[in-house]
């Protein structure tokens, strides 16, 4: 396994800065936002695919620092009710795999997207209980009319390139858990996989470790987000988990995102790369931050300095036992 950074994290950075602090910090790999949520500051891939000689330097401003792209992020909603939104969306998720394709990259990673909850509905809908029946009919109307056929036609696009997609289950769009992850998967390909974050697992009272084994299990375990998530116990007794409020209300939220090893302690994560490591996953280990009490280079280097640690004690291991 390779220690990365999603890369947005230093967007104010001239890209070759950046690289060279990401580089100087000891990681190996990076991946790129490339369009939708994250933005393209430092990767248009528009711009790169109608130009070979800025395709090539792009290239060999990551490589000759010993970088290596873990995958090419384009977060978004392709199945927004708002037609806009929803092109712009895929056509972002679709020059990432065009750019992928003339990289090298294997992997573009984003969401599975949520539609409405019909024809003429203007914003997504996220259906998160089975009663009235109005739910179970809206659920059963985004999957068959809008998922299922998105998606297998975007598995034939992947598959013509040479690329897969990692699916990052999020609360708020159509996959967010194991089951519907492999119900993706299953539906409509097996070049669908998963971009496993911990931090939107946590808060649904989900374990890691058991879902780690079982999308690795269905081989569908290609990439991996290090992000951390904290509880307050007060305000999670009071009020659950189903929390509305703004991020930046940390005092008064159930659950704020933090940096690795400060929502959950040492063990919790040396079980979670011992577990990837179990399973053969040999890709990145890619830092996410998006803690609101630190700053950019605070949360870092802390994730740095302890993501580090427990690599170099599972390689240890591993020598050991071989």
């Amino acid at each position: 396994m390779k220690l990365g950074v999603f890369a947005v994290l230093f967007q104010q950075k001239p890209f070759e800065e950046a690289l060279d602090y990401i580089a100087q910090s000891g990681l190996q790999a990076i991946e790129i936002g490339t369009g939708a949520f994250p933005g393209n500051a430092h990767c248009n891939p528009a711009e790169l695919l109608a130009d070979e000689t800025k395709l090539k330097s792009f290239k060999e401003a990551i490589d000759k620092r010993g970088l290596e792209i873990s995958a090419l992020s384009c977060h978004g909603n392709p199945l927004h009710p708002k037609r806009e939104i929803a092109d712009l969306h895929h056509k972002h998720f679709q020059d990432t795999v065009l750019l992928a394709e003339k990289l090298g990259v294997s992997t573009v990673i984003t969401f599975s997207g949520s539609p409405g909850e019909s024809e003429t509905s203007k914003n997504p809908v996220w259906v998160t209980c089975p009663w009235p029946d109005d739910f179970m009919e809206v659920l059963k109307w985004q999957w068959e009319e809008r998922v299922i056929p998105y998606w297998k036609a975007q598995s034939t696009f992947l598959r013509e390139h040479g690329v897969r997609v990692a699916i990052e289950p999020h609360p708020g769009f159509v996959v967010y858990n194991t089951e519907t992850m492999l119900r993706l998967r299953n539906e409509c390909g097996d070049n669908i996989g998963v971009n496993f974050d911990p931090s939107h697992l946590f808060w649904q009272n989900m374990d890691p470790i058991v879902g780690i084994k079982e999308l690795a299990k269905a081989g569908a375990l290609y990439h991996f987000h290090a992000k951390d998530t904290a509880f307050d116990a007060q305000n999670m007794a009071a009020n659950g988990v189903l929390d509305t409020k703004s991020y930046r209300d940390e005092l008064n939220r159930s659950w704020i995102f933090r940096t690795v090893g400060y929502g959950h302690g040492e063990e919790t994560w040396k079980k979670i790369i011992s577990t990837l490591q179990l399973v053969g996953y040999e890709g990145a280990i890619s830092i996410e931050h998006e803690d609101s009490l630190m700053s950019v280079e605070e949360g870092f280097q802390k994730a740095v300095k302890f993501l580090q640690n427990l690599l170099i004690q599972e390689r240890i291991k591993e020598i050991w036992w071989a």
